[in-house]
C-alpha cells in the first residue's frame, strides 16, 4: 500500500512540475538549472521537445548511477524521470505568456518547486544532475553541493549568453523560489519551536507544561559558568502558536527565568507528525 501511495504521489508531483514548467517557464522563455535547463535551451534554439530530450539525457546517467542508488530508489527515480518527461509533453500546449517576467519566475518557481517537493517527499527523484553529483561524490569525493552549484551556474551562464542577462536573472528568481518551496514541502509547512528554560523552579514549570499544555519536557543538568551553581535546564518543543502560552506560564512561575526560543524546521514523534511516515 505504501508503494502504491508513493507512485501516486510521484505521479501527482510530476504533473504539477510539468504544469509549472510549461505554463510559466517555457511560455515566457525563461531558463532552469541542470538538465531541465539544457533541455529548455535545446527547445528554444532547435525546437527539440523538452520532455524527449530530458528523458534521453537521463537514460545514460541512470545506467551509470543506478548501482549507487539502491534498488528502491532506482525504481522510483526511473519512474519519476519517465512520468515527468511524459507529463512535460502532455502539458506542452498549456502555456500562459505574461508580460511580467518577474511574476512568471515567481509562479513558475513556486509550481515547479511544489512538484519536485512532492516527488522527493514520496522517495522519488527527477534524476538529472543529482545523479551526476552522486557519481562524482562516490568516485572522486567531490561534494554534491559544489557539483550541483557548478552545473546550475554553467547552464544559467549559457542561458545568459543565448537569451540575455534579463532572462538569466528572472530564471535565477524562479530557481530560488523553487528551492525554497522544495524545502517547505520536504520539511512541512508546520514548523515547531524549541524552548530552553533556565530556572531554579524548573520542576514546577515542567509540571505545568506537561499537565496544562500536554507537551513533553526534558530536564538537563546545567551549571552556571560564573557562579558554579548547579541548576536544572528544561528543554521543550511546542507548536508555533503555543509559544505565547508557554511564555506566560513561565512568567507566572518564575518571572526571572532565562528563556531562549529557537526555530525547528521539522518535528517528528509524539505530539507532532509520526516518524513512521518517513520510513
Amino acid at each position: 500500500m505504501k508503494t502504491l501511495a508513493a507512485f501516486i504521489g510521484i505521479t501527482v508531483g510530476a504533473v504539477v512540475f510539468a504544469l509549472g514548467l510549461n505554463y510559466f517557464i517555457v511560455a515566457n522563455r525563461l531558463a532552469e538549472g541542470g538538465l531541465t535547463g539544457i533541455s529548455l535551451i535545446l527547445y528554444y534554439v532547435a525546437s527539440v521537445p523538452v520532455g524527449i530530450s530530458y528523458l534521453l539525457f537521463n537514460i545514460p546517467l541512470f545506467i551509470l548511477g543506478h548501482k549507487l542508488m539502491g534498488r528502491d530508489f532506482s525504481i522510483r527515480t526511473l519512474y519519476g524521470v519517465a512520468v515527468s518527461s511524459f507529463a512535460i509533453e502532455l502539458t506542452k500546449s498549456l502555456q500562459g505568456p505574461t508580460p511580467d517576467l518577474l511574476l512568471a519566475g515567481l509562479y513558475g518557481g513556486a509550481l515547479t518547486g511544489l512538484g519536485m517537493g512532492i516527488i522527493f517527499r514520496y522517495g522519488g527523484s527527477t534524476g538529472g544532475i543529482d545523479i551526476v553529483a552522486r557519481l562524482l561524490w562516490h568516485s572522486r569525493g567531490v561534494e554534491m553541493g559544489k557539483t550541483l552549484f557548478t552545473i546550475d551556474a554553467a547552464v544559467i551562464g549559457m542561458s545568459a549568453a543565448f537569451f540575455g542577462k534579463e532572462v538569466a536573472l528572472y530564471s535565477l528568481v524562479a530557481m530560488f523560489v523553487a528551492s525554497r518551496v522544495v524545502d517547505a514541502v520536504q520539511e512541512g509547512a508546520y514548523t515547531a519551536k524549541a524552548v530552553m528554560i533556565i530556572s531554579e523552579r524548573y520542576e514546577e514549570i515542567a509540571d505545568r507544561i506537561i499537565n496544562e499544555m500536554e507537551r513533553g519536557a526534558t530536564v538537563l543538568e546545567g551549571k552556571g559558568a560564573y557562579t558554579g551553581k548547579k541548576r536544572g535546564v528544561l528543554y521543550s518543543v511546542v507548536a508555533r502558536n503555543e509559544v505565547a502560552q508557554l511564555k506566560r506560564l513561565i512568567s507566572e512561575v518564575d518571572p526571572v527565568a532565562f528563556v531562549t526560543v529557537h526555530d525547528i524546521r521539522e518535528a517528528l514523534g509524539e505530539g507532532f507528525r509520526p516518524l513512521r511516515e518517513h520510513h
